[in-house]
């Protein structure tokens, strides 16, 4: 299984990819990054995705499953599982995704990708991004 650092290299193996971090969303800092950042300041490009994950996280709206009802119950999350599986924002030149990571414990890490949006695939890259997410060894 890997870590942050294979991870991280492994991202970057994806056609376009400019950059990627490991992220606690919590505290907004970067655990691991490699590659370029937006803004060319990695700690500044953790700090700000962790508050998008945060807002995305702790909203109720975007946190209920399908299955939910309008009590707000959600629908069977073991509690481990993050409430928001990934995002994907898009700029008219790239692309951004944060894949958050399931663990045993409470998880508060994503990954964050930044792919060329003329020489990445999104749909590859989402599937990628959550099949190294599921492998990421945190500790």
């Amino acid at each position: 299984m890997p870590g942050i650092d294979e991870s991280l290299l492994e991202a970057m193996r994806l056609p376009g990819a400019r950059g990627a971090s490991v992220v606690d969303w919590i505290s907004g800092l970067a655990l691991g990054a490699v590659g370029d950042a937006p803004g060319g300041d990695a700690e500044a490009t953790a700090a700000e995705t962790a508050e998008l994950a945060r807002l995305a996280t702790e909203s109720g709206v975007l946190a209920l499953t399908g299955g939910d009802d309008a009590t707000g119950e959600t629908g069977g999350l073991s509690g481990k599982e993050p409430p928001v599986q990934d995002l994907i924002i898009t700029n008219a030149d790239s692309y951004h995704l944060l894949r958050f990571v399931t663990t045993a414990f409470d998880s508060t890490v994503f990954v964050h990708l930044w792919l060329d949006r003329g020489e990445g695939n999104l749909a590859l890259a989402r599937i990628r991004l959550a099949e190294m997410a599921d492998r990421l060894v945190l500790g």
